[in-house]
């Protein structure tokens, strides 16, 4: 398997797509495609990154009913005519372009630019050991391990190689997706995978990106294939009976997202008989399940998926975080998330846990990560990618817990 080099030439891919000198480039031409066709640009907020589909007319009548829909002509019927249906153009043409190319790759640690690591979606998890090992007692979901001792084989590891290799999602609009304009991979857990890199290989940390939807997260940490799982990953006690955390980086919390007119109001029994979606591998699906509201449980591939099927009508509700939920909401304008938040649920950073010595620098360089009050990384990250969305006046990095 070849390896595609940060912003350099793969001349599988520049034979097959006549030229393309590199993913950015790549990346670059898709956005100027989506362009000619009518509609991105025009309406941003209506085609964020990871859109799937595109307007089939002509930019004159792709401007004229986005204006209506825009201006409060928000009927269903207009709405379907014109919608930007979610996710994916850019990242799947990626997808083919490393499919045919049969390319890897990783990204050099940002200075002005970042260069554009390739992409490695939807391989198989690789078989691993699986037996989890005894629950924690008096489990702890906010405490992890303190940042001290000496490095171990894990950063050795990671250091010998040359690049971290992060379990990422890249369907999340503001947590981490592919900007098609730049073919960079961006987002708030994309700002604290390269903090993390930085912190183990210095300035000039390379990342290799690995795309995991949630079922392959537990298997793919455990297999050995990524170094780090930074994929909006709830921590439960279950799940700290297979892999090790970091400390608590997010808090949200589980809640509804129903289209705008929607008879649903709240996560109640007005539910029942109604097609919730959820993300197969997700707390939601246990969620739903306990409340016994007689909702019919919808499964998809992830929170995206849920948001096309409920664009076209194939279901009522989506149930998932509202961490994620605002990214959702920040694509189509004609859905809203409920209020209240229906649980707590708290982000780590996922590892193997045989690699204490990884999970203990990790947690140091987040120790790093929160500090510096109005001027943290955590707060630049959170300002940039949620604030506008989460609207939170509070919002703050959670406190680190230590068991040890």
């Amino acid at each position: 398997m070849r390896t595609l080099l940060p912003d350099g030439p793969d001349v599988a891919l520049r034979n097959r797509f006549g030229g393309v000198e590199s993913l950015t480039d790549f990346a670059q031409r898709v956005a100027r495609w989506q362009w000619n066709r009518g509609c991105v640009g025009r309406y941003p907020h209506l085609t964020p990154v990871g859109t799937r589909g595109w307007c089939r007319s002509s930019p004159g009548p792709c401007a004229d009913r986005a204006r209506g829909t825009l201006d409060g002509l928000r009927t269903g019927r207009t709405w379907r005519a014109m919608r930007v249906q979610p996710v994916r153009l850019a990242v799947g043409c990626l997808i083919m372009a490393l499919l045919m190319g049969t390319a890897t790759g990783c990204g050099g640690s940002p200075s002005t630019r970042r260069p554009t690591p390739a992409v490695v979606v939807g391989a198989p998890a690789a078989t691993g050991p699986t037996t989890p090992s005894a629950a924690p007692r008096g489990c702890d979901p906010w405490a992890s391990l303190r940042p001290t001792g000496p490095d171990g084989p894990a950063i050795a590891r990671i250091r010998q190689r040359g690049l971290l290799i992060a379990g990422v999602d890249l369907n999340s609009y503001l947590w981490g997706s592919v900007d098609p304009a730049t073919g960079e991979v961006v987002g708030f857990d994309i700002d604290i995978v390269w903090a993390i890199a930085r912190g183990i290989l210095g300035p000039g940390a390379r990342v290799k990106f690995v795309t995991t939807s949630p079922e392959q997260r537990v298997a793919r940490i455990r297999a050995g294939d990524v170094d780090v799982m930074v994929r909006t990953m709830t921590i439960t006690c279950q799940r700290m009976t297979e892999v090790a955390f970091s400390t608590v980086y997010f808090r949200s919390g589980q809640q509804l997202v129903v289209p705008k007119g929607s008879p649903v109001r709240a996560f109640d029994t007005g539910l029942r008989g109604r097609r919730v979606c959820v993300g197969a591998g997700t707390t939601a699906v246990d969620l739903l399940a306990q409340a016994n509201l007689g909702a019919i449980v919808d499964l998809a591939d992830n929170h995206l998926d849920c948001l096309m099927r409920l664009q076209e009508g194939q279901t009522d509700a989506i149930l998932t975080h509202g961490s994620l939920a605002a990214g959702l909401a920040a694509q189509d304008p004609m859905i809203r998330v409920l209020e209240p938040r229906l649980d707590e649920t708290l982000y780590g950073v996922a590892m193997n846990p045989n690699d204490t010595d990884l999970v203990r620098r990790v947690n140091g360089i987040l120790e790093d990560y929160r500090a510096g009050g109005a001027d943290s990384a955590w707060l630049v990250s959170y300002r940039k990618w949620l604030a506008t969305n989460l609207s939170d006046p509070n919002a703050a990095p959670p406190t680190a817990r230590y068991v040890d």
